[in-house]
C-alpha cells in the first residue's frame, strides 16, 4: 500500500525537488553507523535526507527511483548521504546501487564480529523480536534463515524478516559481503573503518571520513555515541567458540581491507 508520504516523495522526485545520493554508508549493523551518520549530519555540506535508514536498495526497491530521490531534498552544493546498514548484507543491494549510483562513495564500518553479533542480539531483544537465549538464537540461525539469502537474490521473495533480524552470526562474515560490493564498485570508492576506532576517537574518524567524501572537515559540536545500551556480558565459552569460527573469515577480511582485531 502506498502512503500519503510515499505519494509526496514520488511527487518530489518527479518534480526535480529530490536528489540522488553521492555517498552510502552500507553497514554493518551495530557497528557505529548511527553515530557516524549523526556526526556527518552536523556538516553543512552534507544532506542526510529525511531519515537515516531509507532502505531503498533492500526493502523498498519496488517503490522506484522517483520515490528514492524524494527522500532527499535538493540543496545546491551539498553531498547527499544514504546510511542503511542492511545494504551490506542484502544480496541484491550492491548490484542495485551500482546501477543507479555508479559513482557513489561507499563507507563500511566494521566491528569485531563476536561483539557485533551480541550487540545485534541485544538490539532484537530490546525491540521484542527475540525470545531465545543468545546461544539458542545462534544455534537456530541457519534453520531460521533457511535459503532466504538465495531466495532474495533470485527474486523469489522481496523481504525476509529472519534474514534481516536474526542474522547474528552471518552478518559478521564480512569478507563475503565486501567481495560482493567490490564486484560492483572499484576499490578506490570504498572507505573501511573500524567501529572501535570511531568509538574511541570520533573527531579523528570523522575527519578521515570528510577527507574521503571530499568535504572540508569541521569541529564536531556533539560527539556523543548513538544507540548504545548496557547489558550483561556474554558467556566466555560462547565468546571463545564464536571467535574460533570467525578466525578464517577475519583473515580473509584483513587481506581484503586491512581491517583486523587483536
Amino acid at each position: 500500500m502506498i502512503s500519503v508520504f510515499d505519494v509526496k516523495s514520488i511527487a518530489n522526485g518527479i518534480a526535480g525537488r529530490g536528489a540522488l545520493p553521492g555517498a552510502l554508508i552500507i553497514g554493518a549493523q551495530k557497528c557505529g553507523t548511527s553515530s557516524l551518520f549523526h556526526y556527518l549530519a552536523q556538516h553543512p555540506g552534507i544532506n542526510t535526507g529525511v531519515s537515516k535508514e531509507v532502505h531503498y536498495f533492500d526493502l523498498h526497491f519496488r517503490r522506484g527511483t522517483f520515490w528514492y530521490k524524494g527522500q532527499f531534498r535538493r540543496f545546491q552544493g551539498r553531498l547527499v548521504l544514504d546510511a542503511t546498514p542492511y545494504y551490506l548484507f542484502h544480496p541484491l543491494a550492491a548490484k542495485r546501487a551500482s546501477r543507479l549510483l555508479p559513482d557513489a562513495k561507499v563507507i563500511v564500518l566494521l566491528r569485531e564480529p563476536v561483539a557485533r553479533a551480541f550487540s545485534h542480539y541485544q538490539h532484537e531483544r530490546a525491540k521484542g523480536r527475540e525470545q531465545l537465549s543468545f546461544e539458542d538464537a545462534i544455534a537456530a540461525e541457519s534453520k531460521r534463515i533457511g535459503d532466504s539469502d538465495q531466495a532474495l537474490a533470485e527474486g523469489r521473495i522481496a523481504i525476509s524478516h529472519a534474514h534481516q533480524h536474526f542474522s547474528y552470526f552471518r552478518r559478521g562474515l564480512y569478507a563475503d559481503q565486501i567481495e560482493r560490493w567490490r564486484a560492483c564498485y572499484p576499490s578506490d570508492r570504498f572507505l573501511f573503518l573500524r567501529a572501535e576506532d570511531l568509538f574511541a576517537a570520533p573527531q579523528q574518524v570523522f575527519h578521515q571520513t570528510c577527507t574521503f567524501l571530499g568535504v572540508e572537515p569541521i569541529a564536531l559540536t556533539d560527539t556523543a555515541a548513538r544507540n548504545q545500551r548496557s547489558y550483561d556480558a556474554m558467556n566466555p565459552e560462547t565468546n571463545a567458540q564464536l571467535s574460533e569460527l570467525y578466525n578464517e573469515p577475519n583473515t580473509r577480511l584483513a587481506k581484503l581491507t586491512g581491517i583486523s582485531w587483536p
